[in-house]
């Protein structure tokens, strides 16, 4: 059998196992909440572009809105990714350099739980790839133009509308083209400027969004990469960066990966292919590592940086292995430790009990939130029956009003567009909800209303539809109390359950439920 045969047939069987585990657990609150940006299309959102939204918005209008439905692309995803690296080592190296690339990038447990979820890094990582290697394409037919140019800037473009992080591709491609003399010709030619102007038509949609919403992404991302405040140089928060590195990836893996990238450096003026996966991989690192000074990234913002030196380790360790014994055994116990602590990260999400570490498993973030919902709603449905008024819910965070809007039984909404759990009244802009209608809103009045002379009316003479109303406040935990917007709010307010959420007899999560009565605004 072929080596291109094999790694087929190990895709095509790896990708129908992923399929048949994408019900196996329920949505994170990162999928609830983009699953809510899907049933809302827009040019961009708070905190990234419209791709994950319009991903998951295909997907569950072909198959519902479930967990198989959001999560339907992701092993897609997983597979057009190894595939492309299979195809991109192989044209640099040899087949069984790209076979082991999809080996060891299949084996690495960060990449096995991007296969099973749907966020953002799926889509980034996919037109990462695709564009490095479209690159290499336009480069081969160099001097001559060829459309490998306007497609990758296209590429590019599309990875930043579902990952604004994607635009750091450019600064790859700059690089390659200045260190390598024989490509600075090329910023003398048009092909290079096709593929700016294709990456900067894909920019409108963010642009224009964030234009008619104050900027607020750009003030997003600078409190996301704590630039929003002087910078300063913690030494423990990029141990801590790089720490959980080890874990995410495999131990063993990520440490041949750093080994290889800092022996193939010398290597980088002699051989053109290691320059490029070089540059291909260390602007993102050196990015958040530099962020990391002054605050721990989180490990997966980096993971475009490990593609392309992925395959450079990959080929580093293949040349070591066929001269050394140690260096065998190690690739050896490097697959064979990733191997081990991919299956148990996959046996653990599939495990509807999960495990307690010291109380905690991290993937709790995964369970109990269906029968969380049903509680919810049966609270509401016995307090509606006991009162004879309907409710509007609001939640304490994102997470849970997210969450709830997937799962509720009865997914009421209060007008078109608004969510069906809504969030604390704020006048910050924290998050998407902040930009979809909220019940401390005010609407235009009709021209002819009849106004009430006691009333005071703001916003340009509208009018609140929630005024007068009751609400029902899930908060998690054991609050003393409410929170002030909630209390200064409404009349009054009185506990009126507690949900406490639990499998295999660990508690999860506790939740408060609190009935406020008599909306009123908070007082400007």
């Amino acid at each position: 059998m072929s080596t291109t045969r094999a790694v087929w047939i190990f895709l095509f069987v790896l990708t129908v196992v992923r399929l048949a585990l994408l019900n196996a657990t329920q949505l994170s609150p990162d999928e609830a909440y983009y699953w809510m940006w899907g049933q809302r299309p827009a040019l961009s959102y708070f905190s990234k572009g419209p791709g994950v939204a319009f991903v998951i918005r295909s997907s569950t209008a072909l198959f519902g809105d479930n967990e198989f439905g959001v999560r339907f692309w992701s092993p897609l995803f997983a597979a057009g990714t190894s595939l492309l690296l299979y195809y991109f080592a192989y044209r640099l190296f040899s087949a069984l350099a790209g076979f082991w690339t999809v080996v060891a990038l299949n084996i690495t447990p960060i990449f096995n739980l991007g296969s099973l979820v749907l966020t953002i890094d799926p889509l980034s990582i996919f037109f990462w790839v695709a564009a490095f290697y479209t690159f290499w394409l336009a480069l081969e037919r160099s001097p001559k133009f060829s459309w490998w140019w306007p497609f990758t800037g296209l590429l590019i473009g599309l990875g930043f509308l579902c990952k604004f992080t994607n635009a750091l591709e450019l600064i790859s491609i700059l690089l390659v083209l200045l260190l390598t003399r024989d490509l600075r010709r090329e910023f003398l030619r048009p092909s290079l400027y096709l593929l700016l102007f294709v990456f900067a038509l894909c920019t409108i949609p963010p642009l224009v969004w964030n234009s008619q919403h104050a900027w607020i992404t750009l003030a997003h991302l600078k409190a996301r990469g704590s630039l929003d405040h002087a910078p300063g140089f913690h030494p423990l928060e990029l141990l801590s960066f790089l720490g959980e590195h080890f874990g995410t990836y495999s131990p063993l893996l990520f440490l041949g990966l750093v080994w290889a990238v800092i022996a193939s450096w010398r290597r980088a003026a002699q051989s053109f292919k290691v320059l490029y996966l070089l540059w291909f991989g260390l602007p993102v690192f050196l990015f958040y590592t530099i962020l990391s000074l002054n605050k721990a990234a989180a490990p997966n913002w980096d993971g475009l940086a490990f593609l392309s030196l992925g395959i450079l380790a990959i080929s580093y360790w293949r040349e070591r292995s066929a001269a050394r014994v140690a260096a065998k055994n190690w690739t050896k116990a490097a697959v064979v430790l990733s191997l081990v602590m991919s299956a148990l990260l996959v046996a653990l999400l599939v495990n509807g009990r999960g495990l307690d570490f010291r109380g905690r498993d991290p993937s709790d973030r995964l369970r109990g939130w269906r029968s969380f919902a049903e509680a919810v709603n049966q609270v509401r449905s016995d307090f509606e029956k006991q009162t004879g008024k309907p409710v509007f819910l609001i939640a304490d965070a994102r997470d849970r009003a997210s969450e709830l809007a997937f799962y509720l039984p009865d997914k009421r909404v209060e007008g078109p567009g608004h969510p069906p759990v809504y969030l604390p009244e704020s006048q910050d802009m924290v998050n998407q909800f902040s930009f979809w209608p909220r019940y401390d809103e005010f609407v235009p009045m009709p021209p002819n209303a009849a106004r009430d002379a006691n009333e005071v009316y703001t916003e340009e003479q509208g009018e609140n539809l929630f005024v007068g109303r009751t609400a029902l406040y899930l908060e998690q935990g054991k609050p003393e109390r409410a929170p002030r917007n909630i209390r200064g709010a409404f009349g009054r307010m009185e506990r009126i359950a507690t949900i406490e959420v639990r499998t295999g007899g660990r508690l999860l999560r506790t939740v408060q439920i609190y009935a406020c009565y008599d909306y009123r605004t908070m007082p400007l």
